[in-house]
């Protein structure tokens, strides 16, 4: 029987260090402290879904439990090394902390602390998504995270920082993971589609890694789908019909529109985004981004950006952001999203167009400046 297809975000997962795309402040500071020998007892890995927390922590866990290390550049064809990437180290526990939150469960980890590592230099527990446990786990995990055994280290990753116990963050060192720059995420799905001998083209991947908003696993999910659907060949356009994005010619003439508060053009842009089926939060939110590049343009060149195709102000270009946003609820959750979206678009026409009462109060005090002074003025100096 042939052999199980592995799918890409598998197959290509980083096995070094130097292949984690994206964090280099994190692969800086866990290569030194392996040098320096200062590996601490607990570690918190915190950030989105998709950049690399769990795979961190696996080269990591290889790392430390190197033959003849801790090494930050271990043997990847040791027996040790290829048991931790799969998964199948008797001494590297991987729990997840979805399905096993309860304070028994926790007990028996506990316990199972106290005993030596069978194979390995240290026993090291990865404990994904560690938000989910209970809080009674939580209080019987503290006295073990503050004092465990000299070969026991722990690793815990979550996307939720935000509901772990102030006791256990402050147990732990912390590491944050930042979504992943469009760029090297269109650099990664290059590499890996050359390898694949898949032709992809630069516009293509700029469009996936749209949809991966900073997350190189679903960047990597995304262009096994399309080479499910296309064969050896991607093109923009086919990214766009399967996940019904709107090119990105079509969300900056639309937002060109918005600030020339062109009506006529507006509705024909909206009458071919839902005619092609192009997902209408998806435009929305490109919408917004893209008037947040005109406002950082507009703060670099002394708060004008013409990159709306006028002269618009950082106050103009800031209120039609805020539109878009309040926009984006209502069409994901309103019960017409057409509706929903028009009623967005005219909102951000409208915001464009009204003046805020402090660039009133400018532009009339630079007018009443510059009036020359009345005869009575000149009497009474």
């Amino acid at each position: 029987m042939a052999d199980a297809y592995q799918v890409i975000a598998r197959r290509w997962r980083p096995k070094q260090f130097d292949e984690i795309v994206g964090q280099e402040h994190i692969v800086r500071t866990l290569k030194n402290a392996i040098l320096k020998n200062r590996i601490a007892h607990a570690y918190l890995f915190v950030g989105p879904r998709g950049t690399g927390k769990t795979s961190t922590a696996r080269i990591f866990a290889k790392a430390l439990n190197a033959e003849g290390g801790p090494s930050v550049s271990p043997d990847d064809n040791s027996r040790t090394a290829k048991d931790i990437m799969a998964g199948n180290c008797m001494d590297v526990i991987e729990i997840d902390g979805a399905s096993n939150n309860s304070v028994d469960q926790v007990r028996d980890l506990r316990e199972d602390c106290q005993y030596a590592p069978a194979q390995c230099k240290f026993k090291i527990y990865i404990i994904d998504e560690v938000h989910m446990l209970t809080a009674a786990a939580f209080n019987a995990l503290l006295k073990t995270l503050e004092e465990p055994p000299a070969h026991v280290k722990f690793i815990f990753a979550t996307t939720e920082a935000a509901k772990l116990l102030p006791t256990i963050v402050s147990r732990c060192q912390r590491f944050e993971f930042r979504p992943i720059p469009d760029d090297l995420i269109c650099k990664r799905l290059g590499e890996i589609a050359v390898a694949e001998k898949i032709d992809v083209s630069p516009d293509a991947l700029k469009a996936v890694a749209r949809l991966a908003n900073g997350g190189m696993r679903d960047a990597q999910s995304i262009l096994d789908q399309m080479i499910s659907f296309c064969g050896e060949k991607i093109a923009e356009s086919d990214v766009m019909d399967v996940y019904g994005l709107a090119s990105a010619t079509t969300v900056q003439n639309l937002a060109k529109s918005i600030a020339a508060a062109d009506y006529p053009a507006i509705m024909a842009s909206v009458e071919a985004l839902v005619g092609d089926g192009r997902d209408l939060f998806r435009v929305l939110s490109d919408l917004a981004n893209f008037s947040r590049e005109a406002m950082l343009d507009s703060i670099k060149n002394g708060g004008m950006s013409r990159m709306l195709g006028r002269g618009m102000r950082t106050e103009s270009i800031l209120r039609m952001q805020e539109a878009l946003h309040e926009g984006g609820g209502a069409v994901r959750r309103g019960l017409s999203e057409r509706a929903n979206f028009e009623i967005a678009l005219f909102k951000a026409v409208e915001a464009v167009r009204s003046r805020a009462i402090d660039e009133v109060i400018r532009e009339l005090s630079a007018v009443a400046d510059s009036l020359p002074e009345s005869g009575a003025e000149k009497k009474t100096t």
